[in-house]
């Protein structure tokens, strides 16, 4: 049984966190997992009654490396993050659509979220784990998985970079109106949470409110081997 999470998420201050989220686009929570529960999630990777599909990302054009997503019933602690991690950015993500003009608002729970989900036909678990090896990469992309769609997300990095690889850095793009993206490399400890923006989020410019348009990836991992937890927070079609 892996370890729960809770007593790091109540330490969080929500509202700071929400202000690096509307500055960024990214807010870092670091120590979320210790050593211990890394360990245990990763040794989750093998066991393939754990999840419902892999995805080699060659194939795919995505990459390189592989991920898996988990299937339902989620294990304990990725369902627990799921659920409480949802309920601290709820307040952000409604802002979020209220100051971009966006009609949809989320329920306050992240259970009401998921009802609607799986009625419009986005049925399928997306919360995953991702392993890269030396050369592995992942490309720029946004994980958008249909109709319903939270405007944040969550990774955890498991391994340890001063140990376990080298490279794989947590890469994020900003793309402003008719203007060239800015890049910016987000590094991170074994254990830190990274929650960033999706896909769009407001900010605020001469002429009032505009959409940023965000991108992340992984860039190539130079030796070692590199898991991360993945939380999306809609489900798939």
């Amino acid at each position: 049984m892996v370890t729960t999470a809770n007593h790091s998420l109540a330490k969080i201050d929500w509202l700071q966190l929400e202000d690096q989220l509307n500055s960024r686009g990214s807010a870092l929570i670091q120590s979320l997992f210790n050593a211990e529960t890394c360990r245990e999630v990763i040794a989750q990777y093998p066991q393939q009654a754990l999840f419902r599909k892999r995805v080699v990302m060659e194939r795919h054009g995505y990459g390189r490396g592989e991920y898996q997503y988990f299937s339902y019933p989620l294990p304990d602690l990725v369902a627990e993050l799921r659920r409480d991690v949802y309920a601290g950015l709820v307040p952000v993500a409604n802002r979020w659509n209220e100051l971009m003009g966006l009609a949809t608002r989320f329920p306050d729970t992240h259970e009401e979220f998921i009802q609607r989900c799986h009625a419009a036909g986005q049925c399928s678990p997306t919360p995953l784990m991702l392993r890269y090896e030396a050369g592995d990469y992942n490309c720029l992309h946004q994980d958008l998985y249909g109709e319903h769609v939270f405007p944040l997300q969550m990774v955890v990095l498991l391994s340890d970079p001063k140990r376990d690889f080298s490279g794989g850095e947590f890469v994020m793009t900003e793309q402003r109106p008719r203007m060239q993206s800015r890049p910016e490399v987000l590094p991170l400890a074994q254990g830190d949470a990274l929650i960033f923006a999706v896909h769009q989020r407001p900010a605020t410019g001469t002429r009032g409110i505009y959409r940023l348009n965000h991108r992340h990836g992984v860039s190539e991992l130079r030796s070692g081997e590199r898991h991360t937890l993945g939380v999306i927070f809609h489900d798939a079609s």
